[in-house]
């Protein structure tokens, strides 16, 4: 079938529309979306003026039968609304119109006369989903870069374009709060499962599928979700209004969970929904938009967005200053060591870079113990519907074990994670400069030794790297990209690219003693047990941090990551950086009753049964000898262990540890669960101000000890006074 394109009269020299029409002799016409000089497709003000034009044009012809909204753009049907039109915003009016704005166009083609048909290939977000929502059928390729979600609450926001309104009504108010408060990303066959796509093809038949479902809505056949799911969806949403108030409620409960009162944004998505399904679409979108206003306009949107653009800004980021350096190509992985972190690295490297890997272990039960972690990871996936049997196999059979190092002479990268002995370590340089190619990139899984040291061992230090990664591996988004003085430029460029096949947010940090996460998570640690020390009950001390916004406190923390592992990271810290960092001495006590944590269920929670690690161990009180009789508010509690935490911190900065502020905010919020909706230390200290800060450590140096010595940098900045970004 013939199509004619149409495009504008204009300049050689304007730039081409992102939005083209092409009729078709069928009467169907394609509205193509292809944003010029954008590798994703985003809905600007330029792009939703076009539609609405293309809109006008094709109301007033009799001769279109159909429409198809379908990209030009591999890999990209819309993204979302660009974020860049936040920035300009002043006001929560501002905002408000242009929700109203794009529902109004999202309404025309909801009501427009002849059927409207989404074909979708690639990512299909915010705005991107809300234009499919308003189309009468919505068909999607089975592609892997396809994906379908709105995840304006994790900018601090709401879907502004009518998404709180249509989807509800298309897949269910349980299903759609769901995928809405968490900001999810399905695959096609979960979409399609919940019926938010009517079919799933190949990439290759996409248009001719849509061009059949544009004759299945001219003939009024359209039956989403199998029928049965459309009629229970009617039913919970108008005839049991008993039921979907405690929809509501549960959902209101658990996101007063989850979000402790910090994210207004979840709140007032659920009042939306409420609205619309109480009072109709028409109360309800009005409710969308006002509300898209208002948190647009609050602190914790403006934060969210701001580590949106720093994370966007690190994925072009090669970890070298000169352009020209590339990375090398990493065709295939070996990793030595089969325990928790080496089999976490494996499953990340062959089910998402997609690289077979080697992995070692000295012993036949340790790889039988890794490659039934690997499965149980795969297993996951498959049982979400996040992969395919077919993708859950080829994963599996890209990880290959050895007791030795036969079949490692090809390895591009070798990834170790054993032991944090320095021998050991040295050890495994030597064996794998040996066996395997003279180019070989030795990466170092250390979370505390130097990695100058730990390259002393080597014949080519330039190939010798940091990758620590943090545990669980396959669960953390941070790696931290370790460079010592002679690494070199090329091999920090392929640990960065590679990260981000692995699906990690890569940062560069400088050789350092506990590098940046670890050395600003130790004195914040430190002073968790302090308090408790002084008489502060253990889980008030983490109730206060979690209602502050940390994932888990500081107790549960530690009983994660290994009091063991703790115990001998202290001592390194302790010497490289003198009293501020001094091992407290109930991590000793602890180690010596054999309290190590969860890994043998013994620590400052108790494990086991129904509740475990919900409940505090009350025996640990009398193994330190501490009576928990001091109360201590909330506050105070935040603002003793915090601030330590932002001190060093800036000293990071100060020192090079971090090559500038972002990548401290990225790293901290990644690394650690700093509380996102606070931008990062430096986004926090500059809302703050350092005159603030710098008071406040002062105030405590001089009540509680030296150990608060406010950082130079902090003093210095205090002084001037500066900030850490411009504002």
């Amino acid at each position: 079938m013939m199509a004619t394109h149409e495009a504008s009269v204009r300049g050689s020299d304007t730039p081409r529309p992102a939005l083209c029409l092409e009729r078709r002799e069928d009467g169907i016409a394609c509205i193509r979306i292809d944003c010029p000089g954008q590798s994703q497709n985003t809905l600007g003000r330029a792009e939703m003026n076009q539609a609405s034009q293309l809109l006008d044009r094709l109301e007033r012809d009799e001769s279109v039968k159909g429409i198809i909204f379908i990209s030009g753009k591999a890999g990209s049907f819309v993204a979302g609304v660009d974020i860049h039109l936040f920035e300009a915003f002043k006001s929560a009016a501002e905002a408000s119109a242009l929700s109203a704005e794009g529902q109004a166009i999202f309404d025309r083609i909801a009501a427009f006369r002849v059927p409207v048909v989404a074909a979708i290939d690639g990512v299909c977000f915010g705005g991107g989903l809300e234009l499919a929502l308003a189309c009468h059928a919505r068909v999607c390729t089975g592609s892997e870069q396809t994906r379908l979600g709105l995840p304006e609450v994790q900018l601090g926001l709401l879907p502004g374009g009518g998404g709180t309104q249509r989807l509800p009504r298309l897949i269910g108010l349980p299903a759609a709060l769901d995928l809405m408060l968490t900001g999810k990303r399905l695959r096609a066959t979960q979409a399609q499962r919940l019926g938010l796509v009517d079919d799933r093809v190949p990439t290759s038949i996409l248009l001719d599928t849509a061009l059949q479902w544009v004759e299945v809505c001219q003939r009024g056949r359209v039956r989403r979700g199998g029928g049965w799911l459309q009629a229970l969806t009617a039913w919970a949403l108008r005839g049991n209004p008993l039921g979907r108030a405690m929809v509501f409620k549960q959902a209101r409960k658990q996101v007063a969970a989850r979000t402790q009162g910090n994210y207004p944004a979840p709140t007032r998505l659920i009042e939306c929904v409420e609205r619309g399904l109480s009072e109709g679409i028409e109360p309800g979108l009005k409710a969308e938009a006002q509300a898209f206003g208002e948190l647009a306009m609050t602190p914790q949107a403006r934060q969210l967005i701001n580590l949106y653009f720093a994370t966007s800004a690190m994925k072009k980021d090669t970890g070298v200053a000169d352009p020209d350096v590339e990375p090398r190509a990493v065709r295939r992985v070996g990793v030595l060591g089969a325990g928790l972190m080496g089999a976490g690295i494996s499953f990340v490297t062959a089910a998402r870079a997609k690289v077979p890997v080697r992995l070692k272990d000295v012993e036949p039960k340790g790889l039988a113990s890794g490659l039934k972690y690997i499965d149980e990871r795969i297993d996951q996936r498959l049982s979400r519907h996040a992969i395919s049997r077919f993708e859950a196999e080829r994963a599996r059979c890209r990880v290959t074990p050895t007791l030795d190092f036969s079949g490692c002479r090809s390895l591009d990268l070798v990834i170790e994670a054993v032991f944090e002995d320095l021998e050991l370590k040295h050890r495994m340089i030597r064996e794998v400069e040996a066996n395997c190619n003279a180019d070989v990139i030795f990466a170092s899984n250390t979370s505390s030794l130097p990695l100058a040291r730990i390259a002393q061992a080597a014949e080519r230090p330039q190939n010798v790297i940091g990758l620590h990664y943090f545990s669980p591996v396959d669960r953390m988004p941070l790696l931290e990209v370790i460079a010592h003085e002679r690494t070199a430029p090329e091999v920090i460029a392929t640990a960065m690219a590679f990260g981000r096949a692995q699906g990690k947010t890569p940062i560069v940090v400088r050789d350092g003693v506990g590098f940046y996460v670890n050395r600003i998570l130790a004195p914040y640690l430190n002073e968790a047990v302090h308090l408790l020390e002084e008489g502060v009950a253990i889980d008030r001390i983490d109730q206060a941090l979690v209602r502050f916004g940390f994932p888990v406190g500081p107790f549960k923390l530690l009983d994660e990551v290994g009091i063991d592992i703790i115990a001998k990271v202290a001592p390194v810290l302790h010497e490289a950086f003198g009293e501020r960092m001094r091992p407290v001495s109930a991590v000793e006590r602890m180690l010596e009753a054999d309290r190590l944590g969860k890994k043998n269920g013994r620590g400052f929670y108790r494990y086991g049964g129904k509740r475990s690690g919900k409940e505090v161990d009350e025996s640990v009180y009398g193994l330190l000898a501490v009576s928990t009789r001091q109360e201590m508010a909330d506050t105070a509690i935040v603002e003793r262990t915090l601030i330590l935490l932002l001190n060093e911190a800036a000293r990071c900065l100060d020192e090079g540890i971090i090559r500038e502020a972002r990548d401290g905010d990225v790293g901290a919020v990644f690394g650690i669960g700093f509380p996102p909706f606070l931008g990062g230390p430096f986004r926090y200290m500059d809302s703050r101000g350092l005159d603030a800060v710098a008071s406040a450590l002062a105030g405590f140096e001089s009540s509680v000890g030296r150990r608060y010595a406010p950082a130079p940098l902090v003093s210095a900045m205090a002084r001037e006074p500066r900030r850490f970004y411009p504002g």
